[in-house]
């Protein structure tokens, strides 16, 4: 058994309540079992006798949370597309770009020439720096392949990754990212090629455990994508979709009718699809790094709260348009852009983000029967956490129960 004691501040960041609920105890402690499991968690005071003689992990009377979960990243790709954040401050537009070959097809070459052993060495340089800021779990996209050969690369890719590092991967299958350029002009004939062989593979051989489709008009109609996530959920694929990034053309409404586990970005989100997720209680992500980097109109959290849908917060991180992995970041962002509350932020980046990518049983929040994934911020609360812009307040990071990461013994490594 272990026990983190003299924690100042522990936000649990429990399901029940509304998006803003915390669920804060001072002067806390918690304490796990070999399993990497809570067993108990309440103010240190009463503590119970029997954790006496456990090892203690002093907190240092700072800030605890739930370990943070990225639950949308483009985690493995090649190259970087710096050139194109110069075109868009010069006043080029997404979609002028990527239909000159730019955007995610940039990357796709750039990715289909990449070897899987220099794929996963990248990617794992990033995932050290992420658990360095207190991220557990992050879900990952194929997605920049888009054929059956490097489609399975990248979702190998994060099979690696989950067995070779600390941080829990969720492998999402985005072979309907947009129409690869040798299909350009036989879109129906790559429709068959992601239906009838790659789902298929992706499910048989146990390579991700969600199927994802850009629903757009420079990516796939909501028909097509329809046709797409029914042949996944018939293959065990649980449903994601990229909705409503760029104009509304109803992905909201098409991931409640599809029992999406999440509908993200949704920035041209219309009334009706808010109605409808706030029925179906699907989760809604909010990607505040991109509507940067795009310049974009914000994705409508409050109205979306207002209506009582869960809001998860990511960072969407890819070369293109959100090029940064720094949750705590697009945390801030999401109170400054969004007008969240800093703890309607943390739990959009906990138990909601924990929902969005199904492991809601699991993790996203401190209780018992849950794994103790949790990070410790050099922060006296949520507000000041989010309020006081740092490159980093976490000083220690734990997966599991297992003390993964600590800012004393110096363990980041560069990407």
């Amino acid at each position: 058994m272990k026990v983190l004691a003299n924690i100042g501040q522990l936000a649990t960041c429990r399901a029940e309540g509304g998006q803003g609920d915390a669920h804060v105890i001072g002067h806390a402690a918690m304490a796990w079992d070999a399993h990497g499991r809570i067993s108990w968690i309440g103010a240190e005071r009463d503590l119970p006798a029997a954790y006496a003689s456990a090892e203690r992990i002093d907190a240092g009377g700072r800030l605890v949370i739930p370990g943070l979960i990225d639950c949308h990243t483009h985690l493995a790709f090649a190259g970087w597309r710096a050139d194109e954040f110069v075109q868009r401050i010069q006043g080029r537009s997404y979609l002028e770009i990527s239909r000159s070959g730019g955007g995610i097809l940039s990357t796709v070459r750039a990715t289909r020439a990449a070897g899987q052993k220099d794929l996963v060495h990248r990617a794992k340089g990033f995932l050290r720096e992420m658990l360095a800021l207190g991220i557990t779990t992050v879900e990952c996209k194929s997605g920049y392949g888009l054929d059956e050969e490097n489609e399975l690369k990248l979702l190998r890719v994060y099979g690696r990754l989950a067995a070779e590092q600390p941080v829990r991967v969720v492998p999402t299958f985005l072979g309907a990212h947009v129409v690869p350029p040798e299909f350009r002009d036989r879109r129906e004939e790559y429709l068959e090629l992601l239906i009838q062989r790659m789902i298929p593979r992706v499910a048989r051989e146990r390579l991700a455990a969600f199927c994802d489709v850009f629903v757009e008009d420079s990516a796939y109609s909501v028909t097509e994508a329809r046709e797409i996530l029914r042949a996944a959920a018939a293959q065990g694929l649980r449903a994601k979709l990229h909705a409503d990034q760029l104009t509304s053309g109803g992905g909201a409404e098409l991931a409640v009718e599809v029992n999406a586990v999440s509908a993200d970005h949704l920035e041209f989100i219309s009334e009706a699809g808010i109605r409808a997720m706030a029925e179906a209680e699907v989760v809604a992500v909010g990607l505040p790094l991109a509507t940067v980097y795009l310049n974009q109109p914000p994705f409508p959290a409050r109205r979306l709260i207002e209506v009582g849908v869960p809001v998860a917060i990511a960072t969407d991180f890819n070369p293109g348009s959100a090029p940064s992995f720094h949750l705590p970041f697009a945390l801030t962002l999401a109170c400054t852009l969004l007008r969240m509350t800093p703890s309607e932020a943390l739990k959009g980046a906990t138990i909601h983000a924990a929902r969005a990518v199904g492991l809601e049983h699991d993790i996203g929040s401190l209780e018992p029967g849950k794994l103790a994934d949790f990070a410790v911020l050099d922060a006296s609360d949520v507000d000041q956490w989010l309020y006081h812009l740092r490159p980093n307040a976490c000083v220690m990071t734990g997966v599991a129960g297992v003390l993964s990461w600590s800012s004393a013994d110096g363990a980041i490594q560069p990407a």
